[in-house]
């Protein structure tokens, strides 16, 4: 880089420290570009070891050693220049220069998983047609070497005729060469001297046999060895041992929430207890010690408590992410998946409707055809998203016995039941779909099946900070709001008598005629109004109601038993497998299907599902003596 130095000072400046030097990661998928971008600028985007994690560009900042300021894009995966899919589409657009308010990049830097270079090399030659100045990163050079891979890096520069840097993005050894290299070459590209590379000829077929042949030369397997990944595979990817796993560590995933939070919670619990005596003994008897006694503490604390068993649920999920296994999990539900006109595709958006609605929905733009998004996005709130855990942990903590079912927890036995419930619904919804809105061809799954890895353990230290920040988050935006005014609502006028006779109580008893052939009462009718803004606030307003009772935050279980039948408590389980709540869903469906008719149909079908199966819930425990 050219520099500067100061007559009176001697300090050395480069010449284009004042400006910035704007780059893009592209690539295709699960190829490292978010870990690299993670690592240089100290950004939290997500990291996970499958196709189509990124379904937005970020933008994040870092400084070279010479001081030149560097804004890096971390751009979705892309296969190509086709732009099949929409987020695709949105690496293409960015890249292009066509994001509104957005300028292009001045450079690329490409970057490829070394170990599968012969598969995407082609991909390189596609991104030269673009006319900026590029590197190509080989990354994850380590599991090249792993698997007997040997890669001449001089002669692929001479035949790409771009910059070829080794790179192992996850440590900071790994990523030397590339900062040595973008710290020379930045002034060049900001001064516009950096060369060009001259655009690949010919259609896509042309471009594969040249890289294919370019391989040929430059790529070589040193030992025909039977690698890591290829031996786990045999297990992993048999067809019926497959299945079983994948079904077993579900399972297994479901126990653990229970059998391993226990202590956790239990400290939690006397910890609000505590707290709430405090209050109570400090505050002298009136408003003020009601709000924050049976408001605040009690309706947010009644949430709170289950945040052990939202870490645990979510350290399996990063696991399973961060190592690989889902590629092979959404390859293996493909045939499934098939019988009701999706592919295994679909897999990786509803699998993140289990941590939430919201990215499942997002995520589904890496699917290709238009049909099949939007199927996905229309079953995705069926998923059992972490929203409707505290809903699911209080009443089968209230009404289902804490006792062993052979070697199994009863309790984690029911959560396992209730969400396998969503899935099969799911898929039923998706058949349903498939033959009448969104019918039409059926696409084939083609996915890349990445190799294993351990996760990094500082990013997946971060991935569950990240979860459990989300969640309290939600605590302090929507559930302590949330809470006061149902204090509010529950307890005036002052001069009310019971709680049909509050505020809370005239407003629930609009909906009590249409709730009670399901067995819900007003309680809960009550309840279900702030759910509107997320699911998990109904724990939080049924907290609020009963702690008005002078109930202790740890005792709302025990009311509950007290106060509803065991029907009414299947019935409410039920209601929330398909629970037509948080607003904040159906806001993104309407964004991305660019529609408000998608939302108020996805609210309807699943307002009708959950109030059907509460009520051949409640009937049906109710016949049978329950």
């Amino acid at each position: 880089m050219d520099t500067v130095t100061s007559p009176e000072s001697g300090v050395v400046t480069p010449i284009f420290a004042d400006k910035t030097l704007r780059l893009a990661l592209l690539g295709a998928p699960n190829c490292g570009k978010t870990s690299l971008f993670n690592a240089l600028t100290g950004g939290r985007a997500k990291i996970a070891n499958y196709p189509g994690v990124t379904v937005e560009y970020r933008v994040g900042h870092f400084e070279l050693p010479s001081g030149q300021n560097v804004e890096l894009l971390d751009l979705p995966g892309v296969y190509g220049d086709c732009g099949h899919s929409m987020d695709e589409r949105v690496a293409l657009d960015a890249v292009r220069g066509n994001l509104e308010g957005q300028r292009a990049p001045d450079a690329l830097v490409f970057m490829m998983d070394a170990s599968h270079i012969s598969t995407h090399l082609h991909n390189i030659l596609q991104a030269k047609q673009h006319g900026l100045p590029i590197v190509l990163v080989l990354n994850m050079m380590d599991m090249a070497a792993r698997d007997g891979m040997t890669i001449d890096i001089a002669q692929l520069e001479e035949k790409l005729g771009v910059t070829v840097i080794s790179c192992v993005a996850v440590r900071a050894s790994g990523r030397g060469a590339l900062i040595q290299f973008l710290d020379a070459w930045s002034g060049d590209v900001l001064a516009g001297k950096a060369d060009l590379p001259s655009r690949a000829k010919g259609e896509l077929k042309d471009l594969q046999a040249q890289a294919r042949a370019i391989t040929a030369t430059t790529v070589k397997r040193v030992r025909k060895v039977e690698t890591f990944t290829q031996r786990i595979d045999q297990f992993v990817m048999n067809p019926v041992l497959g299945l079983l796993l994948l079904f077993g560590i579900l399972f297994l995933m479901f126990q653990a929430v229970y059998s391993w939070s226990a202590p956790m919670i239990e400290g939690i619990e006397a910890g609000f207890a505590w707290l709430q005596a405090v209050v109570e003994s400090v505050i002298p008897s009136g408003w003020v010690q009601s709000l924050i006694s049976s408001g605040i503490i009690a309706g947010v604390g009644s949430v709170i408590v289950f945040l052990p068993q939202i870490v645990i649920l979510f350290a399996f999920i990063l696991l399973l992410e961060a190592s690989g296994y889902m590629a092979r999990a959404a390859f293996l539900v493909d045939t499934l998946m098939s019988k009701v006109g999706l592919n295994g595709r679909a897999f990786i958006p509803l699998l993140s409707s289990f941590a939430c609605a919201i990215p499942g929905i997002m995520a589904a733009r890496t699917i290709e055809q238009e049909r099949d998004r939007l199927t996905t996005i229309m079953i995705a709130p069926l998923m059992t998203c972490s929203a409707r855990w505290p809903v699911y942990f209080l009443i089968i903590g209230a009404f289902i016995p804490d006792e062993k079912v052979g070697v199994f927890n009863l309790q984690g036995v029911v959560a396992f039941g209730l969400v396998i419930s969503g899935i099969i619904f799911a898929m039923i919804m998706a058949l349903v779909f498939k033959k009448t809105l969104t019918r039409g061809e059926s696409s084939s799954l083609l996915i890349e099946l990445p190799s294993y890895k351990m996760p990094v353990f500082k990013d997946y230290l971060q991935g569950l900070w990240d979860r459990a920040a989300i969640f309290m988050s939600r605590a302090g935006r929507i559930i302590l709001p949330a809470s006061i005014l149902i204090w509010f609502l529950a307890s005036y006028p002052s001069n009310a008598t019971s709680i049909r006779e509050t505020f809370a109580g005239k407003v629930g008893s609009v909906l009590e005629p249409l709730l009670a052939p399901i067995g819900f009462n007003l309680e809960i009718a009550i309840s279900l109004i702030p759910a509107m803004a997320a699911r998990e606030v109904a724990v939080g307003s049924l907290a609020t109601i009963y702690s008005l009772g002078e109930e202790d935050v740890d005792g709302l279980g025990t009311m509950l038993q007290s106060a509803w039948s065991l029907p009414t408590a299947l019935a409410f389980l039920a209601w929330f497998v398909f629970a037509p709540q948080c607003l904040s869903t159906f806001a993104i469906i309407r964004k991305e299907t660019n529609s408000w008719k998608w939302p108020f149909f996805a609210f309807a079908y699943l307002f009708v599902l959950a109030y059907v199966a509460a009520g051949i819930t409640f009937h049906a425990a109710t016949a049978a003596g329950l």
